[in-house]
């Protein structure tokens, strides 16, 4: 069963880009009937949380080649761990240097798909658009999470997202979602309210394993 490679949000063309992961076999039958059974999900923000961001003016931008790209310390283990555990992990990320004239989507693209080619990932949604753009798609706005979360069935209320900046937080609120702050110098998370902190996506993954196993036990144990 062949999957699109490119999602749109609303009627603004190019919002939203969806890269094909090679890990979890995307549009296959088998992936499609885990994915609807299990219906749980892990979404994950990009720079920051599972590649190196480089600080600049007061904030931090993206790799802008294939060269600069540098995963940081425990993201396929931790990836593993939860792809183990049954989780979709599915990556949202805002790419707004395409809107700036800063970055091409292609460069951005084939960083994706790198990505999404070495690491055991379940999706991609990519949103390219700036503020000013008032799209649907860019965080904290929560497009790409319903856009998910229509494509695969997901339950978003049982969902995570791990993010390293306010913005991330705010998008999983406002999709239901509990959201986890990676806690740096640029996350401003006097904006939002995450469900928990942790200092890396090793310690995120410990939390949402920990989280998801005593929901189980209180589940059964309601039974």
């Amino acid at each position: 069963m062949g999957v699109d490679r490119r999602r749109r949000c609303g009627n603004q063309e190019g919002g939203v880009t969806r890269a094909r992961a090679k890990h979890g076999r995307v549009g296959s039958a088998k992936a499609i009937w885990k994915l609807t059974m299990a219906q749980r999900v892990v979404f994950l923000d990009r720079d920051g949380v599972l590649n190196r961001a480089f600080p600049e003016g007061g904030t931090t931008r993206p790799p802008m080649t294939l060269d600069e790209l540098e995963l940081l310390p425990g993201v396929p283990a931790a990836l593993e761990r939860l792809r183990a555990a049954g989780f979709a992990r599915v990556v949202v990320t805002n790419q707004p240097d395409v809107a700036r004239g800063k970055q091409t989507r292609a460069a951005v693209e084939a960083i994706n798909a790198k990505m999404c080619a070495e690491l055991p990932l379940t999706d991609l949604f990519a949103c390219y658009h700036d503020t000013a753009d008032r799209c649907d798609c860019r965080k904290p706005k929560p497009g790409m999470l319903l856009a998910a979360a229509a494509k695969w069935d997901l339950d978003l209320p049982a969902a995570f997202l791990i993010g390293d900046r306010w913005s991330d937080v705010a998008a999983a609120a406002a999709a239901g979602c509990r959201g986890v702050l990676i806690d740096t110098p640029f996350s401003s998370p006097e904006r939002c309210s995450p469900d928990h902190t942790a200092a890396d996506i090793t310690a995120a993954v410990d939390w949402v394993l920990k989280t998801a196993a005593a929901e189980a036990t209180g589940r059964t144990a309601a039974r």
